[in-house]
């Protein structure tokens, strides 16, 4: 039992890799409004949820994901559906936040409002801490009827950093098929442009605004 327990949670960590790898998946939501460049190929995925699957040791692993990260790389929310199949069986959803959270509360989800599902941390490492909770048939029901999950940590001051993430599209990635490495790397490229051409558009603003400022001194 102990050696069975530890595969599973050699699979489930090494999902939460895949998840969040930053050469495996593209950089995704930046703050959940940024945009793809334009000439991405056909078939690149949208910002927002999609499925990546990979053969871990014996058994297939599925991911349906949505990275929300900050115009400057930094993570703020990583939510993840896990199956793995084969070997090991395992259904769960976990939760990504960045450090320096209060880890009694764990992270709490509430989909449009409703009742809140506490997650449990599970490990914390030097850029993140990842909450999880077993992944039920009714839960990905409620996600897939839903219009919004807000996931709601606690930080070292105590107070909550409430993140809202749209379930738009989450249906289609979940029932669909799993995007491919090059498509993944297609949306990387693109948003890495779009990511490049807003810091661009900041750094001109700001230079314009200072330029202004000394114009009417």
């Amino acid at each position: 039992m102990k050696l069975k327990a530890t595969k599973m949670m050699r699979t489930t960590m090494s999902a939460l890799a895949l998840s969040l790898g930053a050469g495996a998946l593209p950089v995704a939501a930046l703050a959940q409004d940024a945009a793809p460049a334009q000439g991405a190929a056909p078939g690149t995925p949208p910002l927002g949820w999609f499925k990546t699957c990979t053969k871990q040791d014996d058994s297939d692993l599925c991911v349906v994901q949505n990275v929300i990260l900050a115009q400057n790389g930094q993570l703020i929310t990583a939510a993840g559906l896990i199956t793995v199949e084969g070997k090991v069986n395992r259904k769960i959803l976990q939760v990504s936040v960045p450090t320096a959270r209060l880890v009694p509360p764990g992270v709490m989800m509430q989909i449009d409002g409703g009742k809140g599902q506490k997650l449990d941390y599970t490990v914390c490492l030097p850029d993140k801490c990842t909450a999880e909770v077993p992944l039920t048939d009714a839960m990905i029901a409620s996600l897939k009827k839903g219009t919004d999950v807000i996931f709601t940590s606690i930080n070292f001051r105590r107070a909550p950093n409430p993140i809202k993430i749209s379930l738009g599209g989450f249906t289609g990635a979940f029932d669909g098929p799993a995007i491919t490495q090059s498509q993944l790397a297609e949306s990387q490229r693109s948003l890495q442009e779009g990511m490049q051409k807003k810091a661009e558009e900041a750094r001109k603003k700001l230079e314009d605004a200072q330029s202004a400022a000394k114009q009417g001194q």
